[in-house]
């Protein structure tokens, strides 16, 4: 038997009968492919680990292995299935309601015994309709503090007609009750506006002109009328230099949700001495505000120029300050373009921001005049710009200043900025002696204080916890003190002029001059046309009460 060559086919036998190769079969037309099957195809396709072997399979190779094609396309196929699954509802619709601009509605509240408590309490009054001097019973029935009576009589249009019905009055109370469900949004919508949803600053004026009628601490003002529109102004700008954070010149509900505003009108009932509640209502502070004002304001014409603010504190504030405050940056208003002078209302805002320069408004206030350009940085030439200044004034005090770059290095050790090279808003907030920072810049007499003092001693006054009083409030009873001193001794002024506002003596003869006479109840002048805080304002004075 012959062997074969290796590599050759064996040769055929010529012996045996040869088979003929069967013909290829024709195909036939082909069956449409179902979709559920081309997704199913589709599917495999975009398996990478498949491609391969269906590239096999197209070619008409039989090596892949039965089980593994199997075990892969039942995979595929609970995929598809997982994926055709629907889909559980979003989230968001099980999330409870969060935002309740009105307050959180509570369930507790019984409108009809409140009502029928009111009804009952104006039952008392003749025809059933309250006077004035009968909403403060009506402020209790309805559990209100009692100085919400001005805002409720104004509130149920009692200002117009003189009194309020009992039917007028239910109407209005149901409809705040339902509508408004905490404190903040019921005083709200006592005193605003016909259509609004915030407060303006015009807005007090009903409810404070009550508070000075008939608070027992501010009785002594009844025989000096003159005096009331110059209180009431003073104190919205107190309200509003408090309350009002995003200095729009409206206080919303969360604005006033947010501070101690009702709070302190809660205790106005409570306590006689009005001196007491030195955050708003405060005469002494009234009294010094005004008098530093009448100071400067030598042709007391109510208003005052850049000449006149620059004498302030024995002129311990830089020229270039003074030209920033007078610049729009934290005023503006006819006066202050047009004239170049401010109002008795800014110089409210003015003087608390210079002598308590740790609160956010009076941080703000400050940042906004060094901040040049507005970009809401403070830049090392801005720091620059303004240290110039203390530096020749240091030189004519024959005090050596120090160089900038080792200023520049204790200010950024002091603030410790975020971001290198510049101090931002909120680096001033967070650093808790901003006011050495500003006065280091603007403020001579203050800069030498700060220099006198050891920064450790700095840090613990920044430190200290507990009812300590404000810088605000020790500046304002220091200087209440030293006038009221001044007054018993007789002695003038350095203007010149006696010290004319007094508790005890009202009717003054300078003060009832045709010029003192003019109205004073008057919009402060709005703050700067920064996007922040844009400040809208209608005309210039409001109108005597």
């Amino acid at each position: 038997m012959e062997r074969a060559e290796p590599g050759r086919p064996d040769r055929p036998d010529p012996g045996q009968p040869q088979l003929q190769p069967r013909e290829r079969a024709r195909p036939g037309p082909r069956r449409p492919m179902r979709a559920d099957m081309r997704l199913r195809d589709l599917s495999l396709r975009q398996d990478p680990d498949l491609r391969q072997e269906l590239a096999s399979l197209a070619r008409g190779c039989d090596f892949v292995l039965p089980s593994r094609f199997k075990k892969r396309l039942k995979a595929f196929q609970q995929v598809q299935t997982r994926k055709e699954e629907p889909l559980p509802p979003a989230a968001s619709l099980s999330i409870p309601t969060f935002y309740f601009p009105r307050g959180r509605p509570q369930d507790a509240v019984n409108v009809d015994a409140t009502i029928a408590k009111i009804e009952r309490t104006f039952a008392q009054f003749p025809h059933e309709r309250a006077t004035m001097g009968d909403m403060g019973r009506v402020a209790k029935a309805c559990g209100c503090p009692l100085y919400w009576k001005g805002p409720l009589f104004c509130g149920a249009g009692g200002e117009r007609t003189g009194s309020v019905s009992v039917h007028k009055f239910v109407a209005m109370w149901r409809k705040v009750l339902q509508s408004c469900h905490d404190d903040a949004a019921k005083f709200v919508h006592l005193l605003m506006s016909p259509g609004g949803n915030s407060l303006a600053q015009e807005d007090f004026i009903p409810f404070l002109q009550d508070v000075v009628n008939t608070h027992p601490g501010l009785a002594f003002l009844k025989e000096a009328s003159e005096f009331h529109s110059r209180y009431i102004t003073t104190v919205i700008q107190r309200i509003f230099y408090t309350v009002n954070r995003s200095w729009s010149g409206r206080i919303t509900c969360a604005e006033l949700r947010r501070s101690t505003f009702l709070q302190n009108v809660a205790l106005l009932e409570d306590e006689v001495d009005i001196n007491q509640l030195t955050e708003f209502f405060s005469y002494e502070h009234f009294y010094v505000i005004y008098c530093k004002f009448w100071e400067l304001d030598t042709d007391h014409d109510l208003l005052i120029d850049a000449q006149d603010l620059a004498r302030h504190n024995d002129h311990a504030i830089s020229t270039k300050m003074i030209e920033r405050v007078f610049s729009g940056a934290v005023t503006r208003g006819k006066k202050v373009q047009k004239e170049g002078k401010i109002s008795y209302a800014d110089f409210v805002w003015f003087l608390i921001s210079e002598e308590d320069k740790k609160t956010p408004t009076s941080i703000e206030y400050w940042f906004r005049c060094m901040d040049l350009d507005g970009d809401g940085v403070l830049s090392m030439f801005e720091l620059e710009y303004f240290y110039e200044e203390q530096c020749r004034r240091l030189d004519s005090m024959a005090v050596e200043a120090l160089p900038f770059e080792d200023c520049l290095c204790q200010m950024l050790d002091l603030v410790k900025p975020q971001s290198e090279g510049r101090i931002t808003l909120h680096d001033l907030k967070r650093c808790k002696l901003a006011n050495v920072f500003f006065d280091t810049f603007f403020n001579i007499e203050k800069y030498l204080d700060h220099e006198q003092r050891e920064q450790i001693s700095l840090f613990r006054e920044s430190e200290s916890e507990g009812p300590e009083l404000s810088d605000w409030e020790r500046y304002a009873a220091e200087e209440y003190d030293i006038l009221v001193a001044e007054e018993a001794m007789g002695e003038p002024w350095e203007d010149g002029y006696e010290a004319e506002l007094s508790p005890v003596d009202q009717k003054l003869s300078a003060l009832r001059s045709p010029l003192a006479q003019r109205p004073f109840f008057e919009v402060p002048t709005g703050l700067g046309a920064v996007e922040l805080y844009e400040y809208e304002r209608g005309g210039d004075d409001l109108p005597p009460s």
